[in-house]
């Protein structure tokens, strides 16, 4: 099954396209070769992901950004010897 696509090209494109065409590539060639580059660009590799992440609402909007959040953070353990 194939599918017909209709394009308006600027001046600039429509050079760049004429090139290919002189190197013995058909306009469909391009289109589909295009397809395929712009799906690898812009479809990320599949990453590991930690599990939990996003799973919960603290309900803090600033909790990532805000330092006050983490006054004292670790504190514990530097009084206990845990850390050094």
């Amino acid at each position: 099954m194939t599918t017909k696509v209709q394009a308006r090209l600027d001046a600039e494109t429509q050079a760049v396209l004429d090139r290919l065409r002189q190197r013995g590539l058909s306009a469909s060639e391009v289109i589909r070769e295009g397809i395929h580059l712009v799906e690898k660009q812009q479809l990320p590799a599949a990453r590991p992901r930690l599990i939990g992440i996003g799973m919960f609402s603290s309900g803090i909007g600033d909790l990532a950004t805000n330092k006050k959040y983490m006054e004292g953070f670790g504190a514990k353990g530097l009084k206990r010897g845990r850390l050094r």
